[in-house]
């Protein structure tokens, strides 16, 4: 019986070990473990996560030249065994400011400043991160809820290799759906004051429309707001913050101004938004007057039937 597991397990590592040959060679002894587990466990911080990596995933992502271990930092020596000695004090500083948002492996994800230090402080700084390390709140966007797993990034543009085309959750094809992923939630809406169909009325712009046909180099999400360094639109350093719209359209309207820009993608159609209100007046009015018309026509046709047919009774029975 000894035998047959110990055969059993030999296949199985070299399964393991030929599926992940693009990886660094120290995360192979990781995958062994990690690429086989299913499912979901409970940490001792009352938090259900996956343990499960994939390799082949692994493999295609932008990370794939880095050891587990320069992000995971705690899990050095002994892999089962974390601690926070000897970690750099500024990784510890950011691990704790988001310990609510991160409670699996705070530190992991503060690792990314590391790579990103720049990128960092721009989303500490945003209207997210100020949610988030200065308000303690979990439901803004970090790292994660934009890129996705850490294990599976790929380029933005998306990467060809011999996989297929590779879809990153912040390509311009995939940007929309993944703002919408908290954007569209009604209670993150209403908690924080903007629009319960922001994304909807995108939908429902030019610029939209013709972004869901597969137009290209339309605006999207991130064209406007920015990315990492997103902030309120009260925040005079905002992209869309008053006149600075204006500045921000010419980038493609030429003559765009201060009417031009008074009909803001997301704007509820009302009176302070002229341009849609009175153009959606003017169609129903024309919808209706058509069917009015119409109507009108078809009780005249009748009229003038009935009238002929008494007319024409009358005369037949003198």
């Amino acid at each position: 019986m000894g035998y047959k597991r110990f055969f059993l397990f030999f296949l199985f590592s070299a399964g393991v070990l030929f599926q992940a040959n693009d990886l660094f060679s120290d995360n192979l002894s990781c995958l062994v473990c990690h690429g086989a587990l299913k499912g979901t466990y409970m940490t001792r911080q009352g938090v259900r996560t996956s343990l499960h990596v994939d390799g082949e995933k692994y493999a295609s992502s932008v990370h794939a030249d880095l050891d587990c271990t320069t992000c995971h930092l705690k899990y050095q020596d002994n892999p089962h065994k974390s601690t926070d000695q000897g970690l750099d004090e500024t990784i510890l500083g950011l691990a704790q400011a988001i310990q609510k948002k991160s409670p699996v492996d705070p530190v992991a994800q503060a690792a990314c400043i590391q790579c990103h230090n720049e990128i960092y402080l721009e989303v500490k700084n945003s209207v997210h991160g100020i949610n988030i390390f200065q308000k303690n709140e979990t439901d803004a966007a970090l790292c994660l809820d934009c890129h996705g797993s850490p294990h599976e990034i790929v380029a933005a543009a998306g990467t060809n290799t011999e996989r297929g085309p590779l879809k990153s959750a912040v390509a311009y094809e995939q940007i929309v759906t993944t703002c919408g992923r908290c954007h569209e939630q009604k209670s993150v809406s209403l908690k924080y004051g903007f629009s319960t169909r922001i994304i909807q009325r995108y939908n429902e712009s030019f610029h939209g429309k013709k972004y869901h046909l597969g137009g290209k180099n339309l605006p999207v999400c991130t064209t406007c707001h920015g990315s990492h360094s997103i902030r309120s639109h009260k925040d005079p350093q905002s992209l869309v913050y008053g006149t600075n719209k204006i500045t921000l359209c010419k980038q493609c309207h030429a003559g765009a101004n201060a009417e031009f820009v008074a009909a803001i993608t997301h704007k509820p159609i009302g009176k302070d938004n002229p341009i849609p209100y009175y153009a959606e007046k003017g169609l129903i009015i024309l919808t209706m007057g058509v069917i009015a018309g119409c109507a009108l026509h078809i009780l005249l046709q009748i009229y003038a039937a009935i009238r002929d047919a008494i007319q024409y009774s009358r005369r037949m029975s003198r």
